[in-house]
């Protein structure tokens, strides 16, 4: 395992493309402490966030992760790339050639996507700790070690996605098509939830409600919820004009087992069109 990942890195350390979009994404990473200092009006009342309390342990673990995942397009552009290349340069072929097999050459891509979503995560966990541990008002290790399954949720979720688009760049082998294809995709969803609204009226029970969280993209947004709803001032002002908000912000079980079969027939359907396409 280790040789195969060292023949994927061997070929991202040339691209500078991928290196660039992966600094830049770990910056930004880095950058959610900037959030501390964003002020906004509410009510006619300013607000800043870091008196809300997003720093704060457990809650800080939702609130990263939540905004971490919405950076994932710029490792998302890296792995399409890294499969459009393989066709672009031939080196797919080449590597065949060499002496490694499709399970192999599919193996040592999917073992990149691993090591990129854990490389993410651990960051994402050592950022949250030292701002958790600087501006938390709760330092207590029980506290601290609360809501972590939003880190596992995290890296899950990133393995999802970036084994979908491994995928279409296995699919569509051109980058751009690829990563077209990705929005177009999320648009086809986005239907889903529009049909779903137009047709409530009509049916007591909705089967494309049940139908929205099985598919890949919703699935995925489905692990990690949005944090902000749970902010205190958020659920003050709601109490005040007689609102409730009753999120369940939970991560289940049965959504990460969703997800962990999307990720088995992405790894399935790359597989197959690797031997059934003449490379």
């Amino acid at each position: 395992m280790l040789r195969l990942l060292h023949i994927e890195f061997q070929k991202l350390r040339h691209n500078k493309a991928a290196k660039v979009l992966t600094i830049t994404y770990f910056i930004l990473i880095t950058c959610i402490a900037l959030i501390a200092s964003y002020e906004f009006s509410f009510g006619g009342v300013r607000v800043r966030l870091a008196d809300q309390g997003i720093f704060n342990f457990p809650y800080i673990w939702h609130f990263n992760a939540w905004i971490a995942a919405w950076l994932k397009l710029f490792l998302a552009i890296v792995i399409v790339s890294m499969m459009a290349n393989e066709y672009t340069n031939r080196t797919l072929k080449q590597n065949l050639i060499d002496g490694l097999s499709k399970k192999e050459f599919l193996l040592s891509k999917f073992l990149t996507v691993v090591a990129f979503s854990l490389l993410s995560t651990v960051f994402l966990t050592v950022v949250s700790l030292i701002l958790g541990l600087t501006f938390s008002d709760y330092n207590e290790l029980s506290i601290i070690m609360t809501d972590l399954e939003f880190v596992l949720a995290y890296f899950v979720k990133l393995v999802g996605f970036f084994s979908f688009c491994m995928f279409l760049g296995i699919l569509i082998k051109r980058s751009a098509f690829a990563l077209g294809f990705l929005v177009f995709w999320q648009l086809i969803e986005g239907l889903f939830w529009g049909l779903a609204s137009l047709f409530e009226w009509k049916f007591e029970s909705n089967l494309i409600y049940k139908i929205i969280p099985l598919l890949p993209l919703d699935s995925m947004a489905n692990l990690i919820n949005e944090p902000f709803s749970r902010l205190s001032f958020l659920q003050t002002a709601a109490n005040q004009l007689g609102a409730s908000i009753d999120t369940n912000y939970a991560v289940h079980w049965y959504e990460i087992l969703i997800v962990l079969v999307w990720i088995a027939i992405f790894l399935k359907g790359s597989y197959y069109l690797l031997q059934k396409r003449d490379l």
